[in-house]
């Protein structure tokens, strides 16, 4: 008897009615994780391009070498980026709190993820740059070119091609934390996986969540190939 009750809560927490879902809380959610991955990607692509460029260039010999900013810059990156980012939402409850009045919702997962998102786009902006050829810095110092002329007109375009793919690789990321944001309200497709679909044992849900992911990562991976392929050529 008990084994048919839980066999028939089994089944009903496998019923979705498509039509009420997919229009009420699946095409809201999507938009809700694009919008925190948009204005993400917004803030913490300038704020660690600002980062990994300062990262390079006050390296030792490099047009605004500076040992102290670039150890100081070295260290916040290297603390920030190793914390795994579900703990980082707790950690830095209080500072969101503090500055968007509330630790739950989409804009307070958002504080969070441009704070994660900033240092790992500042290492990858550096690494990226690394690779830059040191002959034509040396040319565009020759020709007299100011320094931010160089940063701007010779060393980002020369590293454009794996910048784009590294963004790439990042905005993926990004969206793996819109989807962890669920754990604490963030909101999002992480959100409907973890309440409507884990929490209420409903797979079927939480199967359409990860395919709908799945579909954002390829596309997201596939204009990012598009784009590097054609500055590569270049």
């Amino acid at each position: 008897m008990s084994l048919n009750v839980a066999s028939g809560k089994l089944v009903a927490a496998n019923t979705v009615d498509w039509n009420e879902f997919i229009p009420d809380k699946l095409v809201p959610a999507i938009f809700d994780t694009v919008y925190m991955v948009s204005v993400t990607m917004v803030i913490a692509g300038l704020l660690g391009l600002v980062i990994g460029a300062l990262l390079y260039t006050t390296r030792q010999g490099n047009i605004l070498q500076n040992r102290p900013v670039n150890i100081f810059l070295n260290l916040l990156v290297n603390f920030v980026r190793p914390i795994p980012f579900i703990i980082l939402l707790a950690a830095l409850g209080p500072l969101t709190s503090m500055v968007v009045g509330t630790r739950l919702g989409v804009n307070a997962a958002i504080f969070a993820m441009c704070f994660a998102a900033t240092f790992a786009i500042a290492r990858i902006v550096e690494q990226n740059m690394v690779s830059i050829d040191p002959g034509v810095i040396e040319a565009a110092r020759a020709m007299g070119a100011s320094k931010l002329r160089i940063l701007f007109t010779v060393m980002i375009p020369e590293a454009l091609g794996p910048l784009i793919l590294g963004y790439t690789f990042l905005i993926i990321g990004v969206v793996d934390m819109s989807a962890m944001a669920g754990y604490v309200g963030g909101g999002g497709l992480g959100k409907v996986a973890l309440v409507d679909g884990y929490q209420r044992f409903n797979d079927l849900i939480t199967w359409a969540v990860v395919l709908v992911i799945i579909v954002m990562v390829q596309l997201i991976q596939l204009i990012g190939n598009v784009l590097a392929r054609k500055v590569l050529r270049r």
